[in-house]
């Protein structure tokens, strides 16, 4: 056989060398069998405790010069680094005699590099959760100042409190040599820059006065950070939409809908598809979104994504389905006083809806079947409640 592919191993012929050539002699041979060239590379001392080793292995070591080896490996580096050098080559071949322990090896070899990069997969989360949740603030701030805290699932997270936090995660790991210093824009293995996340937490921001705008380009960051986030998706959305970008909110609304793993968050995306939608006056589709809510079983599972039933009715009464409307309405007061509400808060979406006043207007006799529907809500204690927005997210 022949191994054309590798210099050490050529056929014989023409050109090549052969025992007898000068290349290959015969007092080469005989000092490769006799281990003469054995030592080369070695220091004296290393060379010496491979001399003791081999004759160890073969029995030949009397008792003087195996206590030698054993002071000589305890005194001298180099004697240290050839014998673990020698076990790593020992545990190499043990290794490619037994399939089953290679396979290990090669595991071992590997999870190393899997745990880098799932650790590298959690900071970089953990990094666009500090962004989104900063956007968040400053989006709601902008679009729902006195209103936002009554009408998303989270309460905002305080800015300056979540920012200096934000700072410190990251310093922590530009310290823990993670991320680039500052003189460098390193990325880790998802492609953070680091150095450009500091100075966002740094004050970089500040320059900017719109709090919309500061929100936009939080969230935004979250996302090129991590794709995956689905509530900076869903708050990025919102902002296109409440700035009447109405395609780009629906495009990434959708898009959170058809592809995100939490129900919860398919959620948030059907309610806001739901609204765009009835904006858009096409309240059959718009139905098909809060339906879906109901359907998955969020309004059962989470007693705040009930409000569905709400925008359902609305939706319904709108297309002049006033049957399924008043369904709809019933089965908001029920899951509500299962869970231990009191009508008064329902009472509450009716009264505060000017869409919904509006519709009511508009229906010749709607208002008195809603009153035999619901007669709850119409008792004397049934409008005090205080008013929660029908059009809730995170």
């Amino acid at each position: 056989m022949t191994f054309h592919d590798h210099p050490d191993h050529k056929p014989l012929g023409a050109g090549s060398p052969s025992w007898g050539s000068p290349s290959w002699g015969s007092g080469d041979a005989s000092a490769w069998f006799k281990g003469i060239g054995w030592n080369e590379g070695l220091s004296d001392q290393q060379a010496a405790l491979q001399q003791d080793l081999s004759c160890l292995v073969d029995g030949e070591l009397d008792e003087t010069s195996a206590a030698h080896a054993m002071v000589l490996l305890e005194e001298s580096e180099d004697a240290k680094a050839f014998f673990e050098d020698v076990r790593k080559f020992a545990r190499f071949h043990r290794d490619l005699s037994d399939p089953e322990r290679l396979e290990a090896r090669v595991a071992m070899l590997g999870a190393g590099e899997m745990a880098r990069a799932a650790e590298d997969i959690d900071l970089a989360h953990r990094l666009a959760t500090i962004f989104y949740q900063l956007g968040k603030a400053y989006s709601l701030a902008a679009f729902e100042p006195c209103q936002f805290r009554e009408r998303v699932f989270e309460a905002a997270v305080p800015v300056e409190e979540t920012r200096n936090r934000g700072r410190g995660f990251v310093d922590g790991v530009v310290s823990a040599g993670r991320g680039g210093a500052d003189g460098a824009a390193v990325s880790s293995g998802r492609g953070v820059d680091w150095r450009h996340a500091r100075h966002m937490l740094n004050g970089r921001l500040e320059r900017i006065s719109d709090p919309a705008e500061k929100g936009r380009r939080l969230l935004a960051q979250a996302i090129e950070i991590d794709p995956s986030h689905e509530e900076a998706r869903i708050y990025l959305a919102y902002v296109y939409g409440r700035e009447g970008h109405t395609l780009r909110a629906a495009n990434l609304f959708r898009e959170v809908f058809d592809t995100a793993i939490s129900e919860v968050s398919r959620g948030h995306a059907a309610i806001q598809l739901g609204r765009l939608y009835y904006g858009e006056e096409d309240y059959r589709t718009a139905a098909v979104y809060f339906r879906w809510i109901s359907i998955s079983g969020l309004t059962r599972s989470d007693s705040r994504f009930a409000l569905a039933h709400f925008n359902l009715g609305c939706a319904e009464v709108a297309r002049g389905r006033d049957d399924a409307a008043l369904a709809a309405f019933r089965r908001l007061l029920d899951d509500h006083l299962a869970t231990g509400g009191v009508p008064a808060d329902i009472a509450s979406l009716f009264l505060e809806n000017d869409d919904f006043r509006a519709l009511l207007e508009a229906r010749a006799g709607l208002t008195q079947r809603l009153m035999e529907s619901l007669p709850e809500l119409f008792e004397p204690e049934a409008g005090t409640g205080d008013p929660e927005g029908s059009s809730q997210t995170h």
